[in-house]
């Protein structure tokens, strides 16, 4: 029996939710700084209630970031933010720390929980340590390619969710590096802001063609990759694999482009669906997201067509 995967995807503000709902997307990870980690916009208490009420009407999911390193001060106001989801209505909590699941189970009883821990999601039996803790959904980590993908869904009954488009964080630290640099080069009034819409980017001297996004903000100093994951031409072989979820990553990315991205991937979702046998690819789609894309930034499969790791 075919199942229906999951299209997921974040949005900056509700403009942005809304268009994408109307685009096709079946559900998003939204948050706020202070609790979740690299979110394409803030969306506050009020804000995520607003998005549920949005999304509800037309079946879409919203799920509350809360993924974030927590610190003692994140902590002590832990559980009233997420007692105050849980009564938004939001349908899962996305958590890499244990004190946000020991939180969830004492303020959001029956609340769905997606494990997240970034790049040391690598193996299904640490997957399986959390599902037997309460998590539903296993996020795995980026640098997973296509054979470990469906060998940790053959060995989990976990939901499985992967990333198929945008980029990723390859670097994170919680000082500011960025500002600590212009300090060291006596210029630290240079580049007055540092936020992920400044379009500050570092580059290597051997590879200067290849630019990685760096950006800070309350949670620390972080550079993403230099290229797009784009599964599209490829999304077949993750549907027939069976992932729960495909998410398509729109930070840093503007609402038009991930419009026409979320467009692409949920026609070839359904047309995959419609007919799994007789699916075809049809090019039309990764054109739409070639006409777009930004000639700095290659397309590409990420790791899933490669034999290391990470």
């Amino acid at each position: 029996m075919t199942y229906k995967p999951e299209l997921l995807a974040t949005a900056a503000s509700m403009e942005e939710l809304e268009r994408l709902i109307a685009a096709g997307a079946d559900a998003f990870v939204i948050g706020e700084a202070r609790y979740g980690m690299r979110l394409a916009g803030e969306f506050s208490l009020d804000r995520m209630a607003e998005a549920v009420k949005a999304a509800k009407s037309g079946g879409v999911r919203i799920y509350a970031a809360v993924n974030n390193l927590m610190d003692n001060d994140a902590v002590e106001s832990l559980d009233a933010y997420v007692a105050s989801l849980a009564e938004a209505g939001v349908d899962a909590i996305v958590f890499g720390d244990p004190a946000v699941l020991m939180s969830a189970r004492a303020h959001a009883h029956g609340m769905a929980l997606h494990w997240n821990a970034e790049m040391t999601s690598t193996n299904y039996v640490t997957a399986n340590y959390w599902g037997r803790r309460g998590a539903a959904r296993y996020v795995l980590a980026r640098e997973l390619n296509m054979e470990q993908v469906v060998e940790t869904i053959s060995n989990t009954e976990l939901e499985v969710q992967v990333q198929v488009h945008g980029m990723t964080n390859i670097y994170h630290s919680k000082r500011s590096l960025v500002n600590s640099y212009m300090t060291h080069q006596s210029e630290p009034d240079r580049l007055a802001r540092k936020d992920k819409e400044r379009g500050l980017y570092v580059m290597e001297a051997e590879r200067q063609d290849e630019r990685y996004p760096i950006y800070e903000d309350a949670n620390g100093t972080h550079i993403m990759s230099s290229d797009d994951i784009c599964m599209v031409e490829n999304l077949q072989e993750l549907m027939e694999a069976g992932v729960h979820s495909l998410k398509v990553e729109g930070l840093m990315k503007s609402i038009e482009y991930n419009e026409i991205v979320i467009r692409a991937y949920r026609q070839a979702i359904d047309a995959y669906l419609a007919d799994p046998n007789g699916y075809e690819f049809q090019e039309e789609w990764l054109e739409s997201i070639q006409a777009v894309q930004d000639p700095n930034r290659e397309l590409s499969y990420g790791f899933f067509f490669k034999e290391q790791v990470y």
